[in-house]
């Protein structure tokens, strides 16, 4: 396929080529509404672990129910993780039962209590095994199933290009790859060129390379040098959910998304202050939202940070956002 052509995955179809990476304890049902009202071509949940699936906590199950339920028409991406085949099978029939239209599998986080169950990246050192959960979660629902992986475990052990032609084979309808090994975890800078081993893959799945990309030019940067379909934005949409909208409009000639300013950015930083309580209660919400406060602050320069993560009532929050990000820029 040539850069620019719709995704179809099974009924759904794709939006513009800049997707949004799913992040644990970041791309909850919250920010996805943040990052919904500008667009993106996807958005992927942050990671559903299969063990807590499938053991009968309904605490857990009602939030991944959030989770999972696709809101509007942008298309949502349920991630799920872990290591043995059944539990896996059984959670995605479940996402897919609260109504998630693509299941992403989780074979590329690096963190340690994650790779330590011998899930995420870990499964890219045992390649046989990976695809007994690749097997079992395509033969256990309807709906398209994605993978996400890395370059592979270190720099002794690249197989990205090898679990990519084994998860098409078995059914796997896109692929995405970040462009780092486990042993790096966040460090160093993406090698996006490492990935054009997949892309020069025959017969491969869509391709999209994550990692480092921030903004038009480094999202250009990244598909010239790994030949993929579309890209991947995580940590660059933290503070700016309009952020893939834009890289959109840059890429494809996407509408151009209007970025809040002043009285305007003070709304935007309210509406998903507010969601986050409503979504979460009170007491964990304000702990929640502070990392958000944080990086909408980091952001947009806004001035009163330290004041806005330690208050401790919603009014007071409130207060502060107002003089923050809308007076100060009105007065500027």
């Amino acid at each position: 396929m040539a850069f620019g052509d719709p995704i179809i995955l099974g009924n759904t179809r794709l939006g513009p080529p800049v997707f949004l990476a799913p992040m644990a304890g970041i791309t909850d049902l919250p920010f996805r509404r943040a990052v919904a009202r500008y667009g993106a071509g996807l958005m992927v949940s942050e990671m559903v672990a299969s063990t807590e699936m499938v053991t009968p906590r309904p605490s857990t199950r009602a939030a991944v129910r959030a989770k999972a339920l696709t809101e509007g028409a942008l298309p949502v991406s349920v991630q799920i993780a872990g290591r043995e085949a059944g539990a896996m099978a059984e959670t995605a029939r479940i996402v897919e039962g609260m109504g998630a239209r693509i299941i992403d599998i989780n074979m590329g986080c690096p963190a340690k209590k994650v790779t330590g169950g011998l899930s995420g990246a870990a499964l890219m050192r045992d390649l046989d095994h990976a695809l007994t959960l690749i097997d079992a979660v395509v033969g256990a629902v309807s709906v398209p199933v994605t993978l996400k992986m890395r370059l592979g475990w270190d720099d002794d052990c690249l197989n990205a290009p090898d679990l990519a032609r084994r998860a098409s084979d078995a059914g796997v309808r896109m692929l995405t790859v970040h462009g780092r090994t486990r042993a790096q975890f966040y460090k160093g800078g993406a090698d996006w060129s490492r990935i054009r081993a997949v892309a020069n893959l025959q017969g491969r799945p869509p391709l999209v390379a994550n990692g480092d990309v921030v903004d038009a030019a480094s999202a250009r940067a990244a598909l010239a040098a790994s030949g993929a379909d579309a890209v991947m934005v995580g940590r660059g949409a933290q503070g700016a959910p309009w952020r893939l909208a834009g890289i959109a409009h840059d890429l494809v000639g996407s509408p151009a998304p209007v970025v809040p300013q002043g009285a305007a950015l003070a709304d935007a930083v309210a509406e998903h202050y507010e969601d986050i309580l409503d979504f979460y209660g009170i007491d964990l919400g304000l702990r929640v939202a502070r990392k958000h406060l944080g990086w909408y602050a980091d952001a947009n320069g806004a001035p009163l940070r330290d004041r806005m993560l330690r208050a401790d009532s919603p009014a007071e929050t409130l207060a502060l956002i107002r003089q923050a990000f809308a007076d100060a820029q009105e007065a500027a």
